[in-house]
């Protein structure tokens, strides 16, 4: 698919995609305020809940390989839908839980695959497709600050649900809303082209050992695990650490709100950047300032303002790395197979995701403290600031044309 073959308007098709990516992050992203709720009504554990999550996490990296498999083969809407159908029953198989194997089932399996066949790493495929390499990193940056705007919108929506109705049927109404993707999928039918750029035909296969034979995907691969690592843990456990410093509830879901309103801004920003600016320096730069975020919000007086600084500096550096990530994977290999191999990086996300979140539960179990996890996200986004600069932005020899500049 190119822009000169669309089957739909190109706007229709980024406002379709971005709206399908905000219905996708959002109640995913307001995970965190079922925890309480719920583990105090079932009697679990903070560990349990946060298992549950962490399972999630891995099953979306999972899942966005085998989804972006499927996409690149059998076209864009049939995942699409494949993938809500799949979200939308876990989070009812969630809210009807009699114990905590079905959690696991529901919201850690279920839901975990459901997000990775209806995310925005399977929107960006056929977006980058449709439009111009030069474009690429502007129009991902779109699908991720649509992503965030639904973290922004669903999280007063979920606590309000929540507050009104209970946490079981607030998930049974996030289901309900799940199920607009299918129809908003429709525009976005489509798939690759059986050959390569350059008219070199290539195999799964080969696609996957050009890549894994590639130092600078490997480097993005591993860069990838920190970005997970930091964003589970505070989506799944900044609620309940912000409660913790004795702050009032309603601050947890500002704080969220904040993050998902200025990460607007961050992830337009970064796309619009990865057009101008180096995109692994881009990258580097998110990773440090991080880094620099999270130690000083631990070392200064837990506040409501000090909460309202950290989660919009925090916001501005929380899904900007993806645009980049996703810019330098196509600059790379190209669009043949963009949406398995952006899966891939992205499964590296998810394992720091499992990490992250199963870390914040279980230690908090042991030490009755976030403290560790939050030093360890700390020494993670110094390692990941330094192993991105020696990326090279450069095609790879099969494909025609000479490479972007560094």
């Amino acid at each position: 698919m190119t822009t000169s073959t669309l089957r739909f308007p190109l706007w229709l098709m980024v406002a379709a995609g971005c709206l399908i990516a905000a219905i996708n992050f959002g109640p995913r992203s307001a995970m965190g305020f079922f925890q309480l709720p719920m583990i105090t009504d079932k009697g679990w554990s903070r560990e349990t809940y946060s298992l549950a999550m962490a399972v999630q996490n891995l099953m979306w990296g999972v899942g966005a390989v085998a989804f972006g498999g499927l996409a690149d083969r059998f076209g864009t809407a049939r995942v699409l839908s494949l993938g809500a159908i799949t979200y939308s029953i876990g989070l009812i198989v969630m809210a009807w839980a009699p114990e905590p194997a079905w959690l696991q089932v529901g919201g850690g399996i279920l839901v975990g695959l459901g997000v990775a066949g209806s995310a925005f790493g399977i929107i960006m495929a056929a977006l980058g497709r449709a439009v111009p390499p030069e474009k690429r990193t502007m129009v991902f940056g779109f699908a991720t600050a649509a992503g965030s705007f639904g973290q922004f919108f669903f999280s007063p929506l979920s606590q309000g649900l929540i507050e009104r109705f209970g946490w079981h049927d607030a998930l049974w109404a996030l289901a309900g809303i799940i199920m607009i993707i299918p129809l908003l999928s429709i525009p976005l039918q489509g798939k690759p082209a059986p050959r390569a750029i350059g008219s070199v035909d290539q195999s799964v296969g080969a696609a996957l050992s050009e890549a894994f034979g590639h130092r600078s995907f490997v480097l993005l691969f591993t860069g990838f695990f920190v970005c997970g690592f930091q964003v589970a843990f505070i989506s799944v456990h900044f609620p309940a650490y912000i409660r913790d410093l004795g702050l009032d509830a309603k601050w947890g879901v500002t704080a969220l709100m904040l993050i998902g309103l200025f990460n607007i801004f961050g992830s337009l920003g970064s796309g619009f950047l990865g057009m101008r600016v180096s995109k692994r320096v881009i990258l580097a730069l998110i990773y440090f300032l991080r880094a620099v975020a999270f130690t000083v919000f631990l070392l200064v007086p837990a506040t409501p303002t000090t909460v309202v600084i950290f989660s919009a500096v925090i916001g501005i550096l929380w899904l900007s790395t993806v645009p980049p990530t996703n810019g330098l994977v196509a600059v790379m290999f190209g669009t043949r197979y963009l949406a398995m191999l952006g899966g891939i990086v992205f499964f590296s996300h998810q394992i720091g995701s499992f990490l992250g979140v199963w870390l914040g539960g279980k230690l908090y179990d042991l030490n009755n403290s976030y403290d560790p996890v939050w030093w360890m996200g700390v020494a993670l986004g110094l390692f990941a600031a330094v192993i991105h600069m020696p990326i090279r932005e450069a095609a790879v020899p099969r494909l025609q044309g000479p490479a972007p500049a560094e």
